[in-house]
Order: structure tokens, then C-alpha cells, then sequence
């Protein structure tokens, strides 16, 4: 019973990598139909009610301040930015190359955790750190490796770059106070709710307008809902009784998972570069964990 219930929830954790592969795609289909504010609000909302029908109410009362607050911001931070910079993406193709850049994450946690939380490691963490950049500006840079055409393509839409890497500082952070400060604590229920009430707050503001909503436009912002919050559910479990290190290696295919996805659902076709960098930032990331893996299997 027990092996059935470890598989049921690696097999949980794992489904949840594939939900989170789906979102890039999805939250860009929904954005170009009800707006950059109004669909990443609709979508945190309805995220937001799913995962309180699937996880219940977070204990509040017994996590710390700390962790509330820092958590709650960087969480916050995190999604936001990403909603927006596929949001206010030039067109679908950028969007993609965006959402590379924002998996940049898993090796900025590593980085971070021997900074924050004396994360010991070996010397493989300087050429994987190394790798992933590399494999970002290759994917950025178009055609070859050209500088000037990096910082053209950034040039085109700065606002957008600036969200994507702001999302992959933010939720490296995150990752990293919540190891140190959560306490076993599952708030996300919390922080999606503080999402969506920060959205429709801009949304409030600004001058974007819900246009009238047809059943596919429905289908496929109950599809983002459904991959955003059965992402964070999903993944709940799997961490907490699933098989850990098959879940941490299986993360780091969600560069090219989510591209491929984003990719055939909004009709756009990648050239080999872009592929090539994917896959560079995918390898890079996860030569950042195995230099910590080895270190405290060493131990």
C-alpha cells in the first residue's frame, strides 16, 4: 500500500508538470481574447476557487508573519509578472521565447539557496549556471549569437523582458523562503486569491474593457484555471509523498515541454535555435541541482 500510494502521488507530482507546460500557451490564448489584466484576473480567480474546492482553507493562524508577508509579496510578485509578460508580449512567438526566459528559475533557486540557506554544492553548479544563461541568450538572440541582436530583440519590448527575468529572481526567492520559513505550511490557496485581487485592481485602473465571451474563449480560460491551480495542487502531494528526486529531474523538461505546447496550441512555428537554447537552459538547470545532489550524497 505503501509503494501504490508513493507512485500515486509521484504520478500526481508528475501530472502537475504537465499541467504547469500547458500554462505559458494557455494564459497567452486567454490574454490576447480577454485582455492582459482581465484574463490573467478571470484566471487567478477561478484558480483561486478550484484550489479552495481542492485544498480547503490554509491554516493561517499557525504560520509565521514572516513567511506570511515575504511569501505572500514574492508569490504574488511572481505571477503577476508572468501574466503580464505573456500578456504584453509583441506577438505569439515572443510570448514562447518569454517563457524560457522565465524557466530560468531553477537554476537562479540553486544560486540562491547557497546565498540564502547555505545550500552546499560542488563546482558543476559554475558551468550549469553558465549553461543556462548561455542557452537563454540563444534562444533570445534569434539568429546565431549576436549581441546586438540580443539587445535589439529586448529593445522591441522591453516591458516584457524585464516581467520574464523579474519572474524567474522572484520565484527562485520564493522557493527559497518558503524552504527556510513555511514550516510545512500550503498557502497558495492564500496567494492566489492576493493575485487575483491585485489584477483586478490594475485591471480597476486601466483601460481595458471584458469583451463579450464566446464558448471557446470559455473552454479555454476554465483550461487555464484548471492547469494553473491543478498545477499547485497536484504538485502538493507529489512533494510531500511522492518520489522527490524522480519529481526534481522530471522539472527541469519544462522549458521544452512548455515551448512544444505553447508552440502547437497557438499555431507558431520555432526554428532549431530556439529548440537548441530550450534545451540548453533545461540541462544547464538541472547540472545546477545534480552539484547539490552530489554534495550531500557525498555526505
Amino acid at each position: 500500500m505503501q509503494i501504490r500510494g508513493e507512485r500515486a502521488a509521484t504520478g500526481c507530482g508528475l501530472m502537475a508538470i504537465v499541467l504547469w507546460s500547458t500554462a505559458a500557451g494557455l494564459i497567452r490564448g486567454v490574454s490576447e481574447h480577454f485582455g492582459p489584466l482581465g484574463g490573467a484576473a478571470m484566471i487567478y480567480s477561478l484558480g483561486a476557487i478550484l484550489l479552495l474546492a481542492f485544498l480547503g482553507r490554509p491554516h493561517i493562524r499557525s504560520t509565521s508573519r514572516l513567511y506570511l508577508v515575504l511569501g505572500s509579496a514574492l508569490f504574488v510578485a511572481y505571477e503577476v509578472c508572468l501574466s503580464l509578460a505573456l500578456g504584453f508580449a509583441s506577438d505569439r512567438h515572443q510570448a514562447i521565447e518569454l517563457g524560457v526566459v522565465n524557466y530560468l528559475w531553477p537554476c537562479l533557486t540553486v544560486v540562491l539557496a547557497i546565498i540564502m540557506n547555505g545550500q552546499k554544492t560542488r563546482w558543476l553548479i559554475i558551468p550549469g549556471s553558465m549553461l543556462a544563461i548561455f542557452g537563454i541568450l540563444w534562444v533570445v538572440s534569434g539568429e546565431g549569437l549576436s549581441l546586438p541582436g540580443i539587445v535589439l530583440n529586448v529593445q522591441s519590448n522591453p516591458l516584457s523582458y524585464s516581467l520574464a527575468l523579474a519572474c524567474a529572481i522572484t520565484f527562485a526567492l520564493y522557493c527559497n523562503v518558503t524552504r527556510r520559513y513555511a514550516g510545512g505550511q500550503n498557502l497558495v490557496v492564500l496567494f492566489f486569491a492576493l493575485t487575483s485581487v491585485v489584477l483586478w485592481s490594475k485591471w480597476y485602473v486601466s483601460d481595458e474593457q471584458i469583451p463579450a465571451t464566446t464558448l471557446a474563449n470559455a473552454l479555454e480560460l476554465l483550461a487555464a484555471g484548471i492547469a494553473m491551480a491543478g498545477g499547485y495542487a497536484l504538485w502538493n502531494i507529489g512533494i510531500l509523498r511522492g518520489n522527490l528526486t524522480l519529481l526534481a529531474t522530471a522539472s527541469y523538461s519544462a522549458p521544452v515541454l512548455s515551448s512544444a505546447f505553447a508552440a502547437a496550441w497557438l499555431g507558431v512555428s520555432l526554428q532549431v535555435q530556439f529548440w537548441q537554447g530550450a534545451v540548453l537552459v533545461t540541462v544547464g538547470s538541472l547540472m545546477c541541482w545534480q552539484a547539490t545532489r552530489q554534495r550531500l550524497a557525498a555526505q
